[in-house]
């Protein structure tokens, strides 16, 4: 069964991170043309922002060669970019491995979905299954800051913790509107098993299982195994 993952990868390396950074107004989205060699062609939307503003920040970046604006339709823009520099160049000095990013291109993988962001790319992927996955993700760790959003079956899209009981999500909410997760925690786990109107132990054993829960369909997937 196949895996959808959300996901951000954190390094300023990567292609166009610097543009949006210049532009915290706008949001970027980008599509990677992959039939123009080592230099795949950049389809870039972008939302929000003055149009001379992004023009100037496009002109700006060292890591953008030609470019130009293709349509636009309200605020949406859409610009066709020439990258200065392959994915290998790019990366060069932030990956010790390129022969495993170029390997990256031959997974069992589509990424659908590429926003730039000022710290990185958030991106939306399919796996075929979840080796495929944990090799990706175990690749960007290595190297750089990997944060997984939500990962879940691709025949069943959901927000993480939609798998958790109604007694759970309550208890949870409770606990966290309380502040029992705050530091310093601003309520004990007596006063979240009053205002439920439950015993303290029952109150720990929601807790506990609804947290299993949620990491189990986060970060739990991208971890390797513990040495023997």
């Amino acid at each position: 069964m196949g895996l959808v993952a959300e996901f951000e990868i954190h390094c300023e390396g990567l292609p166009l991170v610097g543009v949006a950074r210049t532009l915290p107004e706008a949001s970027l989205v980008l599509e990677l043309q992959f039939n123009h060699g080592r230099r795949p062609l950049f389809l870039v939307t972008v939302n929000g922002g003055a149009t001379t503003a992004i023009a100037d920040a496009l002109t700006d970046a060292d890591d953008v060669g030609e470019w130009c604006l293709v349509g636009r339709a309200g605020d949406t823009r859409r610009y066709q970019v020439h990258p200065a520099f392959s994915l290998e160049e790019q990366l060069g000095e932030h990956l010790d491995d390129l022969a495993g990013l170029e390997a990256l291109a031959t997974a069992d993988a589509i990424i659908e979905r590429i926003e730039v962001c000022p710290q990185g790319w958030r991106q939306t992927g399919w796996f075929a299954d979840r080796q495929e996955f944990r090799q990706f993700a175990s690749f960007w760790q290595q190297h750089v800051t990997f944060r997984l959003e939500r990962l879940t079956d691709d025949d069943e899209a959901r927000a993480a913790g939609d798998g958790l009981t109604d007694r759970q999500g309550e208890a949870l909410r409770t606990a966290y509107e309380l502040g029992y997760f705050d530091i310093p925690r601003r309520a004990t786990l007596a006063d979240v098993a009053a205002e439920l109107d439950i015993a303290a132990s029952s109150v720990s054993e929601r807790l506990r299982r609804a947290q299993t829960r949620i990491i189990e369909e986060t970060v739990a997937p991208t971890w390797p195994p513990l040495p023997d």
